[in-house]
């Protein structure tokens, strides 16, 4: 496992799943609280800078969605997905 949560943007990938605000108060109180790692059921801390990037990419241009962060068992991975 390589530790990191990034964008499913098609919600194709398999594996848990968490939703996640498309904010990023909401992402800091997350990372805060350490709520990435207890709903994908992974040990130790996750990088959320994939994620991070993605959110203020979209936030940039004024297309903001919900997001569904998926934990992908077969490739190893926590990823976020958004509908």
């Amino acid at each position: 496992m390589d530790g990191s949560v990034v964008p499913d943007l098609h919600r194709r990938l398999p594996g848990r799943g968490a939703w996640l605000h498309f904010d990023l108060e909401c992402l800091r109180n997350a990372e805060r609280r350490r709520a990435f790692p207890r709903a994908l059921r992974v040990q130790g801390s996750l990088d959320v800078a994939s994620l991070r990037e993605h959110m203020e990419q979209h936030l940039a241009t004024g297309q903001p969605r919900g997001q569904q962060v998926t934990g992908n068992k077969e490739a190893g991975r926590p990823v976020m997905s958004q509908p």
